[in-house]
């Protein structure tokens, strides 16, 4: 663990979480030099949070011209640890981590983490109006958009924070060590950068490594993979299912989310009382409810919170329905297991918007799964995976594909292709680095062009 006062630390990346990190590091004394490939002015009012700070400006030039005398350097999630300036910052002796871990080091507060290929941004949101709700001051933080960083500025020792975690943040964690933290599920996903599942998998359990017998970690009993998992940590597991009973977590029995901690057993509410609708959205809510019971809230919170949470943005959100059609804004589904999440939430007939940005994944099981639903109609395809894409439903027997230019273009097609009563869902299976600059911004490109159909 570092003391960053007066030691020289280059901040590498000027996105939000460059720029929070770089706040944080000047608070705590730390001599700041920021860097990016981006000029001052190409970067604009990016940087103007640290305009007023002592901060070295090193900006349009690459990090590794920027080493000579740093004692740490701070890299954003995006950078690989395999980076060649990351790879000879190391050599020179330089200590490197990411902002989650540095920010972890100089935060107050409390710290429950969440991780998994799917359903972490809804679980972290639902967390955070849990203790929000229980009166706690709480902060959701992490992969979720806002930086670990900017909320350690102002936090104080009774605080919370939900921590929404990557694979790629976990890359650099060392002493990083949440008092409850769930492994929600794991599927094919960023192979293009961790090359291989056992890769992914290690990563992803170092959010456990630092736990002890006083902390809980929460697995979701229904995938098998989670299975032999759950023997390497040193914590107390708790376990969710929507299938079967478990020993201590949180599952379904006749048509009731139950909860069994420490010796007791009780009902927090009927799974058709939970706002958020679809199959993975009880197992997000099942999850939740073991992370919030471990620390300490009581079942009528958690209750009053599934019954009123209205979901996330991107996330198999309602956007308008206009002639009968609805439309829905999933652009969150940015991988194979996520679009099939949405497949399976479908309850009448869809044309789907899939594509995107190659994540060198495997498309197969979401064909399978359209083909095995009664209700996705048609495909609309978009982006560098369309080919892709197009010659595994073609493959696989599903035929009803269409192409588009433009995300406006595959909006109208499908427009033209759904009737009364059916659905227009975009869940691009990709993520989204080919057309647009996250799946936020397609997401809301989407939403815009979805409101202006007359």
């Amino acid at each position: 663990m570092m003391n960053y006062e007066n030691k020289r630390v280059l901040v590498v990346g000027m996105a939000r979480s460059g720029v929070a990190a770089a706040q944080l590091l000047a608070k705590h004394g730390a001599k700041v030099i920021v860097n990016d490939n981006k000029s001052r002015e190409e970067l604009g009012d990016a940087v103007a949070p640290l305009a007023s700070l002592p901060v070295e400006w090193q900006l349009g030039r690459p990090a590794a011209q920027c080493l000579e005398g740093a004692d740490a350097m701070i890299i954003s999630p995006g950078i690989p640890d395999t980076a060649g300036f990351v790879v000879k910052a190391k050599e020179m002796g330089v200590y490197v981590t990411g902002e989650l871990e540095m920010a972890f080091q100089l935060a107050k507060g409390e710290m429950v983490a969440v991780t998994g290929t799917n359903g972490k941004t809804t679980t972290v949101s639902l967390l955070g109006e849990i203790f929000k709700n229980a009166g706690r001051v709480t902060h959701v933080v992490g992969n979720i958009g806002y930086p670990y960083s900017a909320a350690a500025l102002e936090s104080r020792e009774e605080d919370m924070f939900v921590c929404e975690v990557s694979s790629f943040q976990m890359e650099t964690a060392e002493t990083f060590h949440p008092r409850a933290a769930a492994l929600l599920n794991i599927t094919e996903d960023h192979l293009n950068r961790h090359g291989t599942m056992e890769c992914y998998t290690e990563t992803k359990m170092r959010m456990f490594r630092n736990q002890t017998e006083e902390d809980v970690a929460v697995f979701n009993a229904d995938d098998p993979a989670l299975e032999p998992l759950m023997r390497e940590v040193k914590s107390r597991v708790m376990t969710f299912s929507r299938k079967k009973k478990v020993e201590q977590g949180a599952y379904v029995e006749n048509g009731m989310l139950m909860l069994r901690w420490q010796g007791e057993e009780r009902p927090v509410c009927a799974v058709k009382e939970i706002f958020i609708p679809g199959p993975h959205n009880l197992e997000n809510a099942l999850a939740a409810a073991c992370v919030a019971a471990a620390m300490g809230v009581p079942a009528p919170v958690i209750r009053h919170t599934l019954k009123t949470f209205r979901g996330v943005e991107h996330r198999i959100e309602f956007v308008r329905e206009l002639d009968g059609v609805r439309y829905v804004n999933d652009s969150k589904g940015t991988n194979v297991d996520s679009t099939i999440k949405a497949v399976q939430t479908m309850d009448r007939p869809t044309a789907i918007i899939l594509g995107g940005y190659d994540k060198h994944s495997d498309f197969t099981p979401m064909v399978k799964e359209m083909l095995a639903s009664p209700y996705i109609r048609e495909a609309v395809l978009i982006g560098v995976t369309a080919d892709q894409i197009e010659r595994t439903c073609r493959e696989n027997g599903f035929d009803r594909i269409h192409r588009a230019g433009s995300l406006e273009e595959a909006v109208n097609k499908c427009r033209a292709l759904a009737g009364d009563g059916w659905n227009v869902i975009l869940s691009p299976a990709c993520a989204s680095f080919d057309m647009f600059a996250d799946y936020e911004e397609r997401g809301r490109i989407f939403k815009e062009i979805v409101n202006q159909l007359k």
